[in-house]
């Protein structure tokens, strides 16, 4: 069996591994057809994945076809076309009881915590599986990404008709993007790269987005270039500064999301956090019902996914193709691996 293996940071190579076993009940064995390479992905091959070891299969956002399923599954069966929530939890605490598995005590993300889907075949949590019968594998791949953005956006409960400041054009800045307009709120896009932001005005034109310096005070320059207060902002940049920041950033009443994950501490003003009343939230991951909601948009042609896709590659070739995919000015957005 084909499989891409991370065995160091910077050596991914295509080795050969045991076939499957057989699922068991409650399990279904698929094909992987095509996998998106992450940011997680690339912090790991980076380097600088707070939560890796290595030796490591990769591999999160999956495409898949279901090849044989264990006793008892039956909302899936042999040839359905699959989208795969990778995130693995079991009972044990007040979250998982809520369904809240994207974040519970148990909650491990496959090709993170233990070993992912590049390969081409592994065994699953059948419940881990959300069928299509429209969309094609290269299309389900997407799903897992979009979920980021789904999950963060219904977080801060928003009712379309605010004004919303996402700081960060990234992978995932554009994702919660992509779920603010599905509810039709005024949005102001933020980064400190030209790139970025003109890939997203071509992605989302209807987007109002504004280059900022890093060493310029945030809400001074919204002030003056826009003069608004945003009453949500979502942070999706994973940099401590720009998240202090983005607390200083709401009206009062307003609420921040943090999107993107840091491993440094978070400092604010008590008092001017109470005096707006404000509140803070953060996003992990993504629950079934997040997954279900962006296959329905999906289906009825409201998220278009071939304009997320700017890299494609087959698995053999994906060795030589990364460094190349990773170099600036590339205009990397999604890449998507495909197995054969």
């Amino acid at each position: 069996m084909k499989t891409l293996l991370l065995r160091e940071p910077g050596s991914i190579e295509l080795v050969n591994t045991e076939k499957c076993r057989q699922p068991q009940s409650g399990e279904a064995a698929v094909q992987v057809r095509h996998v998106g390479l992450c940011g997680t992905d690339i912090h790991a091959f980076a380097g600088n994945q707070p939560f890796f070891t290595y030796p490591r299969i990769l591999g999160h956002e999956l495409g898949v076809v279901v090849d044989s399923v264990g006793e008892g599954v039956e909302h899936v069966s042999a040839g359905d076309h699959c989208a795969v929530e990778p995130y693995l939890s079991r009972p044990g605490d007040i979250a998982f009881e809520r369904g809240k598995t994207n974040c519970s005590a148990s909650t491990q993300c496959l090709g993170v915590h233990v070993d992912g889907g590049m390969r081409e075949k592994i065994i699953l949590p059948a419940d881990k599986l959300h069928p299509s019968k429209k969309l094609d594998t290269r299309s389900l791949a997407l799903v897992e990404t979009l979920g980021i953005g789904c999950h963060a956006v219904e977080r801060a409960v928003l009712s379309g008709d605010e004004k919303v400041a996402v700081i960060g054009a990234g992978p995932i800045g554009l994702t919660v993007i992509q779920f603010t307009l599905l509810r039709g709120s005024e949005i102001l896009v933020l980064d400190a790269s030209q790139e970025r932001l003109d890939q997203c005005k071509r992605l989302f034109p209807q987007c109002d987005i504004l280059k900022i310096d890093p060493g310029r005070d945030l809400r001074e320059t919204i002030q003056q270039e826009r003069n608004l207060r945003p009453e949500y902002v979502f942070d999706c940049t994973g940099n401590a500064s720009s998240m202090e920041k983005a607390i200083a950033l709401p009206a009062h009443g307003g609420t921040v999301v943090l999107v993107g994950l840091c491993r440094d501490t978070i400092r604010f003003s008590d008092p001017d956090f109470h005096a707006r009343e404000l509140s803070i939230l953060s996003s992990r991951n993504a629950t079934a019902e997040n997954f279900r909601e962006i296959i329905a948009y999906m289906e009825n042609g409201k998220i278009q996914p071939h304009l997320w896709i700017t890299h494609t590659c087959l698995a053999e070739e994906f060795p030589n193709q990364i460094d190349d995919w990773l170099k600036p000015g590339s205009g990397l957005l999604k890449g998507i691996i495909e197995f054969k």
